[in-house]
């Protein structure tokens, strides 16, 4: 049994989101959570009571607080103009950081913050969990092992139904309203990361918007292709307006189809895979999805591997510099839609 002492980590943020993550921390045993840090004391000491965690700090008692504390590692749990001031103190102190997406609020202030991870000696990685979501893991497995053949094409249908009304997004993220880039910048981008792990890197990307809730300032609605080599293509058919009729809509945020030469596949949303092969009847792919947390249990397995990755000195599946592939993908998709015509993706160096 290893006698290491635990990582020390530091959440930052109160929000909806957090608590996931929060949980998540109580179960890896390598991590203490010294303390957290929020925008309102008040908030940050709420998460602390709850995460029996020692000590909380307001944002401006950021910089002291690492002095104090003097953490492996923090965890930024906040919106996105907040990433670079609070990375810069990190890293400017040789801590590790993990930080949600999308990183910056404009692609010129995300390509910055790329290079400030990039010169920094600490660890910076990107808290992007879909691809941890555990049918896409499953699938990626049954795509190396050749079930479908040579995959052709994919697509995905989204309907979240919290997205209508004049409360649309609910409590859990009004700030959503006021995104004057939404579903594509906050949601899609999950998707279009996960294209990438499942089909590699596209070549050229289609996208249309629309903005189906008036009351909101972004678009909530998108259709995105992507092509990739070979012909391979990829298709997201999402808005955040209708509803599906998922007993819940969040856990597999939808429904997907991978067809390939040998037959097909489909995911439903429950988290069920079923495998059919050309001529043959269909069969259900015998794996058990987790129900705990968020998604599949996407955000524990993130953070996992994040921990992993730290104590064996391994590159992170979400690097700074490979993440900013899916940020760039979201700016082409937004030149689309504007243009109305193809865009082709040039390789980033």
């Amino acid at each position: 049994m290893s006698t290491r002492p635990p990582l020390r980590g530091v959440c930052v943020g109160a929000g909806y989101f957090s608590r996931f993550q929060y949980e998540a921390w109580t179960r890896i045993p390598e991590v203490e959570i010294v303390a957290n840090v929020n925008r309102s004391l008040e908030g940050a000491e709420k998460m602390a009571r709850d995460f029996s965690i020692a000590r909380s700090y307001a944002y401006d008692a950021f910089e002291a607080m690492l002095e104090t504390e003097s953490p492996d590692f923090v965890d930024i749990i906040t919106p996105p103009e907040t990433h670079m001031a609070l990375c810069q103190a990190a890293l400017a102190r040789g801590v590790s950081v993990i930080c949600q997406k999308p990183l910056a609020p404009t692609y010129e202030e995300t390509l910055a913050l790329v290079k400030l991870a990039n010169r920094s000696d600490a660890r910076f990685m990107v808290h992007e969990n879909w691809r941890w979501q555990p049918w896409y893991r499953e699938i990626k497995h049954l795509l190396t092992q050749g079930a479908l053949g040579v995959p052709y094409h994919l697509s995905f249908q989204c309907r979240l139904g919290d997205g209508w009304g004049k409360d649309a997004y609910l409590d859990r993220q009004p700030f959503f309203r006021d995104y004057p880039r939404l579903f594509i910048f906050e949601t899609g981008v999950h998707f279009l990361d996960t294209f990438r792990y499942l089909l590699g890197e596209p070549q050229s990307i289609y996208a249309r918007t629309a903005q189906r809730n008036p009351v909101i300032k972004g678009e909530d609605s998108a259709l995105i292709l992507c092509e990739f080599a070979n012909g391979v293509t990829a298709l997201l058919d999402a808005n955040r307006y209708n509803e599906s009729l998922a007993s819940n809509p969040r856990y597999t945020f939808g429904t997907l189809r991978l067809e390939g030469s040998q037959g097909h596949l489909d995911l439903s949303s429950d988290g069920n895979i079923t495998i059919k092969e050309l001529g043959e009847s269909p069969v259900v792919h015998p794996y058990r999805p987790s129900t705990d947390g968020f998604a599949g249990d996407c955000v524990y397995a993130v953070q996992r591997h994040f921990v992993d990755a730290v104590l064996a000195g391994t590159p992170f599946e979400s690097e700074a510099a490979d993440y900013l592939k899916s940020v760039q993908l979201v700016e082409a998709a937004y030149e689309s839609a504007s243009s109305h015509q193809p865009v082709p993706i040039i390789a980033l160096s």
